[in-house]
């Protein structure tokens, strides 16, 4: 799978962005479609998780309320719409593909595919 994530930029506190992860190769229903992201000098951390074929969704408890997740299949495609935006969500946003995944709190370690990073920077 290939996966190539947008959409990040600049804005500020309490603004919101969404960001796109475009996927091919594969079969895009047999993989769960996960957010990651790290902040300088810290460990890459989950974000949020879409199952596989499941329709279930997951939070990590620091965006829970303020971003969501969603996927169109028809198009390759998963989304994180990001609301309510602190500085402390400031870092690198990674799309990430786990093969028949249905969970949250995944380890980058889980993860089968990655794409590359989107920046996004919260000023506050």
């Amino acid at each position: 799978v290939q996966l190539q994530a947008s959409g990040g930029g600049l804005v500020q506190a309490g603004g919101s962005l969404r960001l796109s992860c475009a996927a091919s190769g594969r079969t895009f229903t047999n993989y769960a479609m996960v957010w990651f992201r790290q902040a300088p000098g810290k460990e890459r951390e989950f974000v949020s998780a879409s199952g596989w074929n499941t329709g279930r969704t997951y939070y990590a408890d620091n965006v829970k309320g303020r971003f969501t997740i969603s996927r169109n299949n028809a198009e390759n495609a998963v989304y994180l719409q990001m609301n309510s935006l602190k500085p402390e969500d400031t870092a690198v946003y990674y799309c990430a593909a786990k093969l028949l995944g249905d969970g949250s709190n995944y380890s980058p370690r889980d993860m089968n595919y990655w794409g590359k990073g989107t920046q996004v920077t919260v000023s506050s």
